[in-house]
């Protein structure tokens, strides 16, 4: 895993569909990178993590289970 320190650098961020209204406890998820970059949606200018695809469907597998 590894982080970016200014994750308004990327493009493609969205909220899941279960996220919605105005809740401020959300995460995003940038999508069309090789990675699989997260931040805090409250934050858009902080860091996001970055993690590799499969760890990331390991971690919604998981979730989901």
């Amino acid at each position: 895993m590894a982080d970016i320190s200014d994750a308004s650098t990327l493009t493609g961020w969205f909220k899941s569909s279960y996220s919605s209204g105005n809740q401020d406890e959300c995460v995003e998820i940038a999508s069309g990178h090789l990675t699989v970059p997260v931040r805090d949606s409250k934050n858009s200018s902080g860091p996001a993590l970055v993690f590799s695809v499969g760890s990331w469907a390991a971690f919604v597998g998981a979730v989901k289970g």
